[in-house]
């Protein structure tokens, strides 16, 4: 089916890596950044472009748009989503995406920054690709293939389906998001709007990668309050909620429920952020575990630790706020196999060998999943995520956009 197709699915990507659309999770607005809507309102143009009529960006920063069903027979909706956004862990401003053609499986050492190298020893999967073509940045910022990769085979898939009629599919809804990086990718999505009955995020990793379980994630804040006095004149008055704090910190284990220390299926406590002042300072935490019931022992034992410390601090006091962030996708996807099963073989279709993984963070696919959407998370090839080192191969990027297709027309045939 695929034979004499000429895949967009690399050029698209250079071009929206080029785009700056780093949110922001320090803002309040939505999306938090405005920039987020440039690529949106380019993706709008070339969905136009493609005769997808009802394409539009919303005041949120939602994309919506619907390849229409060419089908008679009664196909659920399904939808397929990806979010614009990159992260703020590392520079999006002047990015310059870079292809190395045939990579030769060493050591991939980045122009505008020597230092910068990607380690074939230190990145197994870059290894396994020799012979493939690796985009990576250019070693001053990230390369943005999550989720870029996953907005650009979308694109690739729409493409495909509008320019070939011959392959059957129902409806099919492309939902683009902002905001995912900072948790709040679907917050304002209009499920109404969207109508569709199931969905996949187009936001995993490895080619064959197919995750149907995420952690459960809480957010907690500890708000420390001290007691101010001038530095001259503080002895048996100056309180400091910055010392405070950092004992907190350090009260955590060290060997133990950390991202650092932990693998698999083991949850964390970790520390995310620390600002204020010696009258108050604020700690932010992420919370998680693939089992939505040991959060709350993670925060029971976060108390603790805070009660203990502050124990020695007679005149401080903390409080601890804890806030629901998003849930274990599982708990949905498990009422709706037939999504997940769908998935599996339309990779099988793209000659890709189909590996069931679990996400040690989540996507916009788990929050969607408890909006109604049982969403499961497919590959992109992104990889070295939030970083200089990221890359990604076309290869993979082009057996996504056939696992796309494939799926649309899986969903066809099994009505």
């Amino acid at each position: 089916m695929f034979t004499n197709y000429s895949y967009t699915v690399d050029t698209r990507f250079m071009r929206y890596a080029q785009i700056d659309t780093q949110s922001d999770p320090l803002s309040s607005t939505f999306p938090t950044t405005e920039k987020q809507k440039d690529l949106s309102r380019l993706l709008v143009k070339e969905l136009l472009e493609m005769g997808i009529t009802d394409a539009e960006l919303d005041e949120h920063g939602y994309v919506y748009a619907t390849i229409p069903a060419n089908t008679d027979k009664q196909v659920p909706v399904i939808c397929f989503c990806s979010h614009v956004d990159t992260s703020s862990d590392s520079s999006g401003t002047g990015v310059k995406p870079i292809v190395h053609r045939q990579y030769d499986g060493g050591d991939i050492v980045l122009p505008d920054d020597e230092n910068v190298v990607i380690s074939a020893k230190e990145h197994p999967y870059l290894a396994s690709k020799k012979g493939d073509d690796i985009i990576t940045a250019s070693g001053t910022t990230l390369l943005g293939a999550d989720d870029k990769a996953g907005v650009a085979e979308i694109m690739d898939a729409a493409h495909f389906l509008v320019t070939h009629p011959e392959v059957k599919h129902g409806a099919i809804r492309i939902l683009f998001t902002p905001d995912e990086e900072v948790g709040r990718g679907v917050e304002k999505a209009d499920m109404k709007k969207l109508g569709a009955s199931f969905g996949y995020t187009m936001d995993g990793g490895e080619l064959g990668s197919l995750e149907d379980e995420n952690f459960s994630a809480d957010g907690a804040k500890i708000t420390v309050h001290g007691i101010s006095a001038h530095p001259g004149a503080a002895k048996d008055k100056l309180v400091s909620a910055i010392k405070i704090a950092g004992e907190i910190v350090d009260a955590l284990p060290k060997d133990s429920l950390s991202p650092e220390t932990t693998e698999d299926r083991e949850g964390f406590i970790h520390p995310v952020r620390i600002q204020g002042t010696v009258e108050k300072t604020e700690i932010d935490f992420i919370i998680r575990d693939f089992e939505t019931a040991q959060l709350e022992a993670h925060e029971t034992y976060l108390r603790r630790v805070m009660d203990k410390v502050l124990a020695k601090h007679p005149g401080a006091r903390a409080t601890l706020k804890v806030t629901e962030q998003y849930r274990n996708m599982k708990e949905v996807l498990v009422h709706h196999p037939e999504v997940t099963a769908y998935a599996a073989e339309a990779m099988r279709r793209a000659d890709v060998q189909p590996l069931r993984m679990s996400i040690r963070g989540g996507t916009d696919g788990s929050r969607l999943s408890f909006m109604g959407l049982p969403c499961p998370n497919i590959f992109t090839g992104e990889m070295a995520l939030h970083s200089k080192q990221e890359y990604v191969s076309i290869q993979d990027m082009k057996k996504a956009v056939q696992t796309i297709v494939y799926l649309a027309q899986l969903w066809e045939e099994k009505a």
